[in-house]
């Protein structure tokens, strides 16, 4: 959020410039910070004009007589703030403190902005720490450290959106400087592999806690730079092949003991933190590794993507590794086409990504979010380097860290539990909600769509009529969200899949008791509301009350079990059911578990992480980025786009971003598709595109469409079928071992497959030729099987 100043002429609430003690032992106090002198020495700014107003409350206060109440009307920011900036110096720990009461949706954040010695601006929100409005007191707090560069702060309260709120005793103080933290260690520490096979020598900078690591294979030294000066070094110390830090974090004054060791066979580099005591925010340490020129990042979201580092149109996203809409894989990487290094997160339930820009370049750092307001385990981080191989080669390596921890289990292995599982091979999935659902997939196999997954639910009769076509027979089920039944008279309808029994003992709650907001339901006079969360303990209870009773009656074949990998593990704090992100993962993988061995169903579920690998056949969205869907894809899946959003164009369908990440590591063990609101059919003029992906990734379509679509449409049905689910049966059950940009534009792929099949496919707009003379015009593309 930027709210900048100077602010506009008569925004200025009083002449008197707010008066600050400075105190010998360096704290500063807002001596008006409890609005005992009114309102003097304290300005407001909104983005909206005349959208905030500013006023003395002598009725309602925290301590003192009175407090100040700040009511913004309007939908962007704002801030409230004293007028006077204080002086500071890099190293400089403050405190921030604030008490608030309120309603409102929008947010308030506590924090200062940071100003360089040319008076400019040098971080708007530095130290932020944010909440919702509550009904009761809540004490806001912030402690930062001063980065390099600045020399004046600015303390302010900033937020988004409507607010009413009382603020009262609001105060800033000096604690001390890191400088009189550190210890007596050198300056440096190193660590070099010896043997015939040592590539890497550490060097670890104690003033910053920077690495740089020399690969001497790669001729390449990677050098991390120094993201923020939160995490201090408070000791340091090398033992053996081993160095051991002592680190401070200063926002929530944690210390940690963290641990750097190469290994001694790979080139490979472990870093561990351990601690205890409590933790409010991210903990951002290890720094980022700095790019170069040419670099990619490489970013296993949903299938995966790659970014030039240089590239001012992507967005810096924070991607957790705990939930599909993250990274759906624990690991992240930056490679030069052949060099690179990756990080593997192997305590991955409460990590996150977070991509910075710095001198106009990508980066990747990594973040420790709290377990249950604590640091709460030891958290361990893995770097591996490599002199050659690029994106095939961290996904390689990955895929052996994935079978050593029990990830790995493939579709052959699953089809030996349930035969079922090979009527999915090769499938088109086909979501129809038409009524003749048995004499339209009698039509679709007529006409060559022989392989069909039909996802809609349907009558025993219809069940049966298409378990006898050889059709793999599915439905929707959720375990996730549910209404207030108080609500339903407002609704348009209750959906029948909702866990109604459990509101409200069986939702789930924040750390500040209030139940978690779920999906949100059009009314009938077209506001939304939303649902709750049910517990994830609590939903293998409902699962097997519901699914056993329909299964006696309904031969089904499959399910899909929607969101469950799709939204993040969750914190539950209701004390019948109490959870951390870990136990999260848990009982969410004991529902999928159920569904697929206990009720033995080909089972599917949403987006897609690889901790329901081990449970799952196939995931819905996979395919699909999800920063990159059309807009509400979730809601109007059926709307079919003439026009093509450009993001949509450049990075959901673009073959010079786009890694199949996913498939290199599990394609021999999930079937990767497209969600159902960015299916093949859903954009006509990239409909070609998405088939030559799903050809060149070995993964079959998904088709939406009702009887008229289809009837319009039968031809180009057939063709998109034909063109991908042949190969999709033919390396359904094998790994990817290789992905290759032929040309150096991208618009030439290749993938190869353990089968020993090979596919090609041409993006661009030129002929290309292949090494046996074939030429492959563009947009199309060559299977081969085993020579």
């Amino acid at each position: 959020m930027r709210t900048d100043f100077p602010v506009p002429a008569g925004s200025l609430l009083a002449g008197v410039v707010c008066a600050l003690a400075l105190h010998a032992a360096g704290a500063a106090t807002i001596t008006n910070g409890g609005f005992e002198s009114g309102l003097s020495g304290w300005r407001s700014w909104t983005r909206e004009q005349e959208m905030g107003t500013l006023a003395l409350d002598s009725a309602v206060f925290h301590s003192g007589h009175a407090s100040a109440r700040w009511e913004h009307r309007g939908q962007r920011d704002w801030s409230l703030e004293p007028l006077q900036r204080l002086d500071t110096q890099p190293g400089d720990v403050w405190e921030l403190e604030v008490w608030l009461k309120g309603q409102g949706a929008g947010t308030v954040t506590l924090c200062v902005s940071s100003w360089d010695a040319r008076k400019q601006p040098v971080e708007w929100s530095l130290g932020a720490s944010t909440a919702r409005p509550r009904s009761d007191w809540q004490k806001l707090r912030s402690r930062f450290v001063v980065p390099q560069g600045v020399t004046q702060i600015q303390p302010r309260l900033i937020g988004d959106g409507q607010v009413a709120i009382w603020v009262d005793d609001y105060s800033i103080t000096k604690q001390f400087n890191v400088q009189s933290r550190r210890g007596d260690f050198p300056a440096e520490l190193s660590l070099g592999q010896t043997g015939p096979g040592g590539r890497l020598t550490l060097r670890l900078n104690t003033a910053e806690g920077t690495m740089s690591v020399f690969d001497r294979a790669a001729g390449r030294t990677w050098r991390q730079r120094a993201l923020s000066p939160e995490v201090i070094v408070t000791k340091a110390s090398q033992k053996n092949d081993r160095i051991e830090l002592g680190l401070m974090h200063v926002s929530s004054g944690l210390e940690l003991n963290a641990s750097v060791e190469l290994a001694s066979d790979a080139p490979e580099l472990l870093i561990e933190l351990a601690g205890n005591g409590p933790l409010s925010q991210p903990l951002r340490w290890p720094h980022p590794f700095a790019t170069e020129p040419g670099d990619w990042l490489v970013i296993p979201m949903n299938e995966g993507i790659s970014y030039p580092v240089e590239d001012a149109s992507v967005e810096l996203y924070r991607l957790v590794a705990y939930g599909g809409h993250g990274i759906c894989m624990a690991f992240f990487g930056v490679t030069d086409g052949r060099r690179g290094v990756m990080g593997i997160f192997e305590t991955p339930d409460d990590a996150a990504i977070k991509l910075n820009r710095k001198d106009g370049r990508l980066d990747i750092s990594t973040e420790w979010d709290p377990q249950k307001q604590q640091w709460g385990y030891t958290r361990r981080l893995r770097y591996v380097f490599f002199a050659d191989g690029g994106h095939v080669a961290m996904a390689k390596r990955y895929r052996q860290h994935a079978k050593k921890t029990g990830l790995l289990k493939t579709l052959a292995e699953k089809r030996l539990a349930n035969p079922n599982v090979d009527l999915l091979v090769g499938a088109v999935n086909v979501w129809c909600w038409e009524k003749d659902s048995v004499a339209l997939a009698r039509e679709m196999q007529a006409a060559g769509i022989e392989r069909i997954l039909w996802s809609n639910r349907q009558t025993p009769e219809n069940l049966k009529a298409l378990n006898e076509l050889n059709v793999l027979t599915s439905r929707y089920d959720i375990y996730q969200d549910l209404m207030d039944p108080a609500q339903f008279s407002r609704l348009r309808g209750v959906h029948s899949d909702w866990t109604t029994e459990g509101w409200p003992k069986d939702i789930m709650l924040n750390a500040a008791g209030d139940w978690i907001k779920g999906w949100q339901v059009e009314t009938k006079d077209g506001q939304m509301i939303p649902c709750g969360v049910l517990c994830d303990k609590r939903a293998p209870d409902y699962a097997k009350r519901r699914i056993p009773a329909e299964l006696a009656t309904h031969p089904y074949r499959c399910r899909f079990i929607d969101t469950t990998t799709a939204s993040p593990w969750r914190e539950c704090y209701h004390p019948d059911h109490p959870m951390t992100r870990s136990e999260s993962r848990h009982w969410k993988m004991e529902l999928l578990r159920y569904v697929s061995e206990d009720c033995r169903l080909v089972t599917g579920s949403e987006t897609g992480h690889e901790a329901a690998v081990p449970f799952l056949h196939y995931f819905e969205g996979m395919l699909s980025l999800g920063p990159y869907r059309v807009p509400d894809a979730g809601r109007r899946m059926s709307q079919i786009w003439t026009n093509v959003p450009p993001k949509v164009a450049q990075f959901q369908l673009g073959h010079r971003y786009r890694l199949p990440l996913w498939e290199l590591v599990y394609h021999d063990c999930v079937i990767a598709q497209w969600y159902w609101g960015d299916y093949n059919n859903k954009l006509p003029a990239l409909w070609d595109k998405r088939d030559l992906f799903n050809a060149l990734y070995g993964t079959p379509p998904m088709f939406m469409f009702n009887r008229a679509l289809w009837n319009q449409n039968k031809e180009r049905f057939v063709q998109s079928y034909k063109a991908t689910c042949p190969i999709a049966r033919q390396v359904g059950y094998a790994e990817m071992i290789d992905h290759r940009f032929l040309t150096p534009n991208r618009d030439v792929q290749q993938t190869v497959f353990a089968s020993g099949h090979v596919v090609t496919v041409n993006f661009g707009d030129k002929p290309y030729v292949l090494p046996d003379g074939t030429t492959l015009a563009p947009m199309s593309s060559r299977f081969t099987g085993p020579k």
